[in-house]
């Protein structure tokens, strides 16, 4: 039932995202893509040849961490440096066609850090990265001076730590101590192997390349993930690390407990700058009073959506909102709200709704002719479920034989069952009004006269169907003769 409420708390959220505000600050860079087509090996040494088709840029770094906050509503303010070199003028106008407010400060006489990435056939061949050199003394101070100024104005602070020279390590201690003193969320994009200089964070999102360098040991066994990520968030005393895997998703350790979240199921195109997605989504969700658990829940999604696109890439709060429903589509056991809600969006895709109800204890072949012979009348079937109150008054002070929990499990295990509602009167006839199935099915056991709910239907139009019999199939008689064997 808890996920059941995954969908309306992710539109709760992206809606709570908007107007909030994120100080983005750290080393910044301009993503250059240049994309073509490689048809043979160059005759002077054994490399492909690869001939142009498309080049395209986007902000890449700290400026990608603002990009993705602003697409997904919130207001971005993103604090770095730039060369004095055109390089750095073409990431400020991308900046500005993004509508992210940006101070890029201009370190005469330095470069702008450049990433290029040659590809073809969606896969990177080569990457040729320029770099920039340590800012000054003076460019540092003016950036303190900056981010103390916006600190009053956010909801949460992002340091991109991509190794560059923004982000020293008195640079970061003093942020990160005014930031505490703001009372501001702050999460971390961590490099290097020395961590302390990030202490007193709320959260850090390396990725597990990041951690092992930190941890510094091997971690290709998932199994030794958390307890490094453990050991590391209290010696370096940060309040939390959410690790990404790649394709075996994330791990929220926090002080009380350590979460495994699976990955998307989406087809992987380009993991750059996937980070920079999770932790924007992260502190933005925080900053819209998001739970951590439920950050990184949005954050996971978020993150599944751009490695399914090529480049550095963002994803769009209607492309969470998707995803999440899809997701949440896979799982059958939910609250009649949002059934309604999922039998409305089915509805307007033009499918018949059918219904039909049981106690369903001690799964049999009774049991799934029934189903079976529901789903083929309709285009999605939607199954009541006695709770177990309702089946001891209707079966006897032994029975159910298996919970709820269970029950619901195996139900929701069947391909042709759709929802899984469960209801504690005596009989579905609430569930029915409620829902006004298409069709109406029970086995043929029972009269037309006699199924709940029958007239209901059948008065706006709907259809009621009996299914036929699989003759020797009983939970009752297979309770019986379980305890006749266990008395022999």
């Amino acid at each position: 039932m808890a996920r059941a409420g995954c969908e309306a708390r992710t539109e709760e959220l992206l809606a709570a995202i908007s107007g909030k505000r994120l100080l983005c600050f750290g080393d910044v860079m301009l993503d250059r893509f240049v994309h073509g087509r490689v048809e043979r090996i160059s005759p002077e040494a054994p490399i492909p040849v690869l001939s142009i088709e498309g080049e395209w840029e986007t902000p890449g770094g700290g400026a990608n961490v603002a990009r993705n906050a602003a697409a997904l509503g919130a207001h971005a303010e993103l604090l770095g440096v730039v060369g004095e070199d055109d390089a750095g003028e073409r990431l400020s106008r991308l900046l500005a066609e993004n509508g992210i407010s940006a101070d890029l400060l201009v370190q005469p006489g330095e470069r702008t850090t450049v990433k290029t990435r040659f590809l073809s056939g969606g896969h990177q061949l080569l990457r040729v990265d320029r770099d920039g050199r340590d800012i000054d003394l003076a460019t540092a101070t003016r950036l303190l001076a900056l981010a103390e100024k916006s600190l009053g104005n956010v909801d949460a602070v992002v340091l991109s730590d991509y190794g560059k020279g923004v982000l020293s390590r008195e640079l970061l201690e003093q942020v990160i101590a005014r930031a505490r003193a703001a009372k501001r969320f702050i999460a971390v994009d961590p490099r290097g192997s020395d961590w302390s200089r990030y202490r007193g964070a709320d959260l850090l999102t390396p990725n597990r390349r990041e951690l092992a360098i930190a941890a510094g040991q091997a971690l290709t066994d998932r199994d030794a993930v958390a307890p490094a990520a453990r050991r590391l968030r209290e010696v370096h005393c940060v309040g939390a690390l959410l690790v990404t895997l790649s394709e075996q998703g994330m791990l929220l350790v926090t002080a009380d407990e350590t979460t495994h979240l699976p990955a998307m199921a989406r087809e992987v195109a380009d993991v750059t700058g996937a980070g920079d997605t999770v932790i924007a989504a992260v502190a933005a969700a925080v900053a819209a009073g998001a739970s951590l658990h439920e950050a990184a829940g949005l954050a996971n999604v978020a993150a599944g959506i751009v490695v399914s696109k090529l480049g550095t890439a963002i994803a769009q709060p209607g492309e969470i909102a998707a995803a999440s429903d899809a997701h949440n589509e896979r799982h059958k056991l939910v609250s009649l709200p949002h059934a309604l809600e999922r039998i409305r969006r089915w509805r307007l895709q033009g499918q018949r709704i059918g219904f039909t109800n049981g106690c369903f204890d001690l799964l049999h072949p009774g049991h799934a002719g029934l189903l079976a012979f529901a789903r083929a009348a309709c285009d999605r079937l939607v199954v009541g479920l006695n709770d177990d109150a309702s089946v001891r008054r209707l079966k006897g002070p032994g029975r159910p034989v298996q919970g709820l929990a269970s029950r619901a499990a195996v139900l929701g295990a069947m391909t042709g069952v759709d929802l899984v509602l469960t209801f504690s009167e005596d009989t579905p006839l609430p569930l029915i009004e409620a829902i006004r199935p298409d069709l109406l099915v029970k086995g043929a056991d029972y009269t037309e006269q006699q199924v709940v709910g029958a007239d209901f239907v059948r008065s706006y139009g709907g259809k009621v169907q009996l299914a036929p019999l699989q003759p020797g199939h009983s939970t009752s008689a297979t309770v019986r003769r379980i305890a006749l064997a266990a008395v022999s």
